[in-house]
C-alpha cells in the first residue's frame, strides 16, 4: 500500500503541502497511521505538478530511495510553485521491481495519475486480461510492470473509446471493468486512484473482496484557503471528510466537490 496526496487551488510552493504539514508524506513514509498492509513506504516516491502560468504537459520528479533520504526535495519544494500538485510514497507489492519505471505519478499527455491499492496475484490473474482489453496506444503507455499502471492504462483506453467522456466517467467504467474481472475470478482488488489534467482532480475509493484503503478530502482550510486537498491520511488536525467507500470524488476548477456512488 502507498500513501497519496493531491492539491488543487491557489498557487503554492510544493513544500507547503508536501513536507511542512505535521503528518506530511515524509512522516507517512515511516509512520503511517491507516495502512491496511505493510509498515513503511520506503520503496521510492514521486511528485507531479503543473506549470503555474503556462498550459503545458505536467512535470514529474521521482526517486527509488525513501523520500526521507532525498536531499534534493527541500530545494525543489522551496522553488517550484503550482496550482495542482500530486504526490505519493510507495510500498511496493512483493515481487514488483523497485525501479523508476514503476514509480508514480504515471503520466500520459496532459494526465497525471497516482494509485494506492493492489490486484491480488496480479501477474497470474489479471495482467493478461487487462492487456487484452487495451488498444496499441493505451498498451504502449505502460512503461513498468505494476498493476497500478495497467489499471491507469485501462482508464486511458476508456478515454480513447469515448472521446466525449469525462475523467470521472472513464474512471468509473474502468472500475466497473475491474470489478467484473475480479468477481469472475474470485480475487480481491483495491483501487484508490487520483487523476488530474491540471484543471480538476478525480479520485476513487474502491475495493472488491477486501478492505477499502483510507482516503480523505478537505476544502478551504484556514491554512490552505481556496483549495481542496485529497489524502490517504489527514496531513494535520482539521475537519477532514472521509471519502465514502465505493465512490468517485470530483473536484472541478471552481473547487466544488461532487461525490457519486458506484
Amino acid at each position: 500500500m502507498c500513501r497519496l496526496l493531491a492539491y488543487l487551488g491557489s498557487s503554492i510552493l510544493l513544500d507547503r503541502v508536501l513536507t511542512k504539514p505535521e503528518h506530511s508524506l515524509i512522516v507517512q513514509s515511516y509512520q503511517p497511521r491507516e495502512m491496511n498492509s505493510g509498515l513503511l513506504n520506503a520503496d521510492g516516491f514521486g511528485i507531479g505538478w503543473y506549470h503555474a502560468q503556462k498550459e503545458t504537459n505536467p512535470f514529474t520528479y521521482k526517486n527509488i530511495i525513501p523520500i526521507w533520504n532525498d536531499t534534493n526535495l527541500s530545494s525543489l519544494g522551496r522553488y517550484i510553485e503550482s496550482k495542482c500538485i500530486l504526490g505519493t510514497v510507495r510500498s511496493a507489492t512483493a515481487g514488483q521491481a523497485v525501479d523508476l519505471s514503476n514509480c508514480q505519478p504515471f503520466d500520459y499527455q496532459q494526465l497525471l495519475c497516482i494509485h494506492n491499492g493492489r490486484i491480488e496475484n496480479f501477474r497470474d490473474t489479471l495482467a493478461r486480461p487487462l492487456r487484452d482489453r487495451l488498444s496499441d496506444a493505451a498498451y504502449k503507455s505502460i512503461k513498468g510492470s505494476t498493476d497500478s499502471e495497467h489499471f491507469f492504462a485501462l482508464v486511458i483506453e476508456e478515454l480513447h473509446n469515448n472521446p466525449n467522456a469525462t475523467l470521472a466517467q472513464a474512471l468509473q467504467n474502468a472500475l466497473l471493468t475491474l470489478d467484473q474481472l475480479t468477481t469472475s475470478r474470485d480475487i480481491s482488488a483495491s483501487a484508490n486512484m487520483i487523476i488530474s489534467d491540471g484543471q480538476q482532480l478525480v479520485a476513487s475509493r474502491f475495493a472488491t473482496n477486501t478492505q477499502t484503503p483510507s482516503l480523505y478530502w478537505l476544502r478551504d482550510d484556514p491554512t490552505y484557503p481556496e483549495s481542496v486537498i485529497i489524502a490517504s491520511e489527514p496531513l494535520f488536525a482539521a475537519d477532514w471528510n472521509p471519502v465514502p467507500e465505493q465512490s468517485i470524488l470530483t473536484v472541478g476548477k471552481d473547487l466544488n466537490v461532487q461525490i457519486a456512488q458506484l
